[in-house]
């Protein structure tokens, strides 16, 4: 297959932990062809999406493990599979750039995951549509409905809905300082809609990241344990990562979401569990595939491109 994958500047990657990486050497040990942009290299000519599209190949040897050809204009519609893995922020660059591959996925690529998903099902707020599968939760920019959500809970967590890696969460309780400049802080005095979700006492035994591929879970997942009285358990906030088995109730859960996923074109999603409830649904760029391989032998960016490579077959052979 032809791969195109567009992401952050490969050579800023955390090798050690970054999941596009696996997918990228996975593509390769299969034989398919790799190419590469930016964000800022697609573009609509006409009516058409292209690309200022570079050949790309990639070495799992730490010390060299990309080489770059030239960059030249190419139709995005002559890729088999764009891999969309820009990181957050979820801003207006963004969704520019999902109305570009959306013109691509018209014109017969295939993105993962769909452009149209990507701006409907917002990280925090698409779990909301599961409210069996979560705890009493409320999104709302108005100070005085939190106040109110945080008399009744007396421990609650607030977030923006715009953030990754544990960024602008914070732990309030009923009798805590700070809560107004906190919430004035995220809503920005009032102007943005922010979450609020009742504290889950078992964020202490780990945030699960639950890999799901075409609707289906991965058999194991990274629980990310808060370490050195952190609130959150976020990689990028200090967590310390555990991969587990999945329990019978992380299954439950992945079989009441995985139907909505597939329905989405959502191919490859990261959903978060902290004890039996869901937090967020993770779409944009999930991680955690390399924890989970190197603690339990198991190669998710394979079992990914068994379902890609499927698909394309199926599309060439109708």
């Amino acid at each position: 297959m032809r791969v195109l994958v567009v992401m952050d500047p490969i050579q800023q990657v955390n090798l050690k932990k970054d999941s596009t990486m696996a997918m990228l050497w996975a593509a390769t040990r299969r034989g398919h062809q790799l190419s590469y942009a930016l964000q800022q290299d697609l573009y609509i000519d006409q009516g058409k999406a292209f690309g200022l599209i570079a050949p790309l190949q990639v070495f799992e040897d730490y010390n060299h493990y990309y080489e770059l050809g030239e960059k030249s204009a190419q139709s995005l519609a002559d890729f088999d599979v764009i891999l969309m893995r820009k990181d957050p922020p979820f801003d207006m660059n963004f969704v520019y750039t999902t109305y570009i591959l959306e013109q691509a996925e018209r014109e017969g690529a295939w993105i993962i995951n769909k452009p149209q998903s990507l701006r409907d099902c917002n990280e925090k707020l698409f779990a909301t549509q599961f409210p069996e599968l979560q705890v009493p939760t409320l999104v709302t920019s108005q100070q005085s409905l939190i106040r109110e959500f945080l008399h009744t809970h007396q421990d609650v967590i607030v977030k923006p809905l715009d953030g990754m890696g544990g960024t602008g969460i914070f732990r309030l309780t009923a009798d805590g300082a700070n809560i107004g400049s906190t919430l004035e802080m995220l809503s920005d005095n009032g102007k943005l809609p922010i979450m609020a979700q009742r504290y889950i006492p078992e964020i202490m035994d780990g945030d699960k990241r639950i890999l799901m591929i075409n609707g289906e879970p991965v058999p194991y997942c990274l629980a990310r344990i808060p370490q050195n009285g952190e609130t959150r358990g976020n990689l990028a906030a200090g967590g310390r990562g555990e991969a587990r088995p999945l329990t019978e109730n992380d299954r439950k859960i992945a079989e009441k979401i995985g139907p909505f996923l597939r329905e989405k074109g959502l191919v490859f999603v990261g959903l978060d569990v902290i004890g039996n409830y869901v937090t967020e649904i993770n779409v944009t760029s999930p991680t955690c595939i390399r924890e989970i391989d190197d603690q339990f032998g198991t190669s998710i960016a394979d079992d990914l491109f068994n379902v890609l490579e499927q698909g394309v077959s199926t599309k060439r052979n109708t």
